[in-house]
This record gives structure tokens, sequence and C-alpha cells, in this order.
């Protein structure tokens, strides 16, 4: 099983990329959930969601403590988030940001498998709006191989619609091809 758990603030999707690739894992026969948390609902407050994958049934119910992957929507979590807390030790680290791994990792994430892209900047490009959700699940798909990048497309293409839909794939296959 793949535990994931994804930081960002209100209104940046947390939430619906989880959704996403729940979906997208349940459309190639695996199982899946995902589930958010977050306290009071408001615009730019953090918030966590998380997403589970499996061959196998999934019998928890419950919060990731230990998750095998983080995804930082945000990178400004870093400093007001313990984002790392019970990442497994070489676990997966993607995180939206113009910095290169190492830049980005610093000390903390040094015994981690850290990646990065510039979703936000994707983003902009494509969406018109720093709405990085869709985005960051193409760089996630790109570093774990968990869904195939086509079943998630479609996913998100059925999820938006026909005009956000085709905007947010491009999104999608842009992170994709540019997660370092």
């Amino acid at each position: 099983m793949l535990e994931i758990r994804l930081h960002g603030r209100g209104g940046q999707g947390a939430v619906t990329g989880g959704e996403l690739l729940s979906k997208s894992a349940g459309a190639e026969g695996k199982w899946s959930q995902a589930f958010p948390k977050f306290g009071v609902e408001r615009r730019g407050a953090p918030v966590e969601s998380y997403c589970r994958i499996s061959d196998e049934r999934v019998r928890l119910h419950q919060e990731l403590y230990e998750p095998d992957v983080v995804v930082i929507l945000d990178p400004s979590l870093m400093d007001t988030v313990d984002v790392l807390a019970g990442l497994k030790k070489g676990g997966i680290v993607l995180m939206n940001t113009k910095l290169g791994p190492t830049e980005a990792c610093g000390k903390k994430g040094r015994c981690f498998k850290f990646h990065t892209v510039d979703a936000t900047a994707v983003a902009m490009e494509k969406l018109g709006k720093p709405i990085v959700n869709t985005a960051m699940m193409g760089a996630l798909v790109k570093v774990t191989g968990i869904v195939k990048l086509e079943t998630l497309v479609k996913e998100v293409e059925e999820h938006f619609g026909e005009k956000l839909g085709k905007s947010n794939a491009e999104a999608v296959k842009a992170c994709y091809a540019q997660v370092k």
C-alpha cells in the first residue's frame, strides 16, 4: 500500500487532488481512499489531505501517521507546519517550488527522495490561477508510477468538464514532464 499525505492551503485543491488520484487508482482496478483533515474552513489556512492506494482492499480508516510520500503544494508551509513529520526513511517528498531538489530539501530532507516542480508557473500558464493541485498530481504520478498518466488525465478531464478539464489536463502533463 502507498500512503500519500498532501499539504496545501485552503483553496489550492489539496483535497480535490487526493480525490482525483484515488479515482484514477480505482479506474485502474486498485483499491483506494482519499479524505481531508482541516480545521476552520477558510481560504489560505493549512490543509492536509490523505490518499491510500493498494492492490488489496484498504481496511484502514484513519489519519496517515507514517506516509510513504509527502506532497507540498505551498513551500511556505515548510516554515509553519512539520510537513515531513512521520515520513518514512527513504520516503518521497514532492514540493511545488522554483528551487531544485538539492536547494529545496535543506537539512530536513537529506534522508528522503526529494523532487521539485514549479507547479505555480505551470498553473498560471495553463489555468491563469495559482491552483496547483492537478499540476502536482501529474508530477506525483511521474515520481511514484502509482497510476498511468493517461488514467489521471482522463479523470481530470471528466471531473472538470470540457473547458476546465482540457486546461487542467495540460497542467498535469506539463508537470509530469518537468518534475526534477
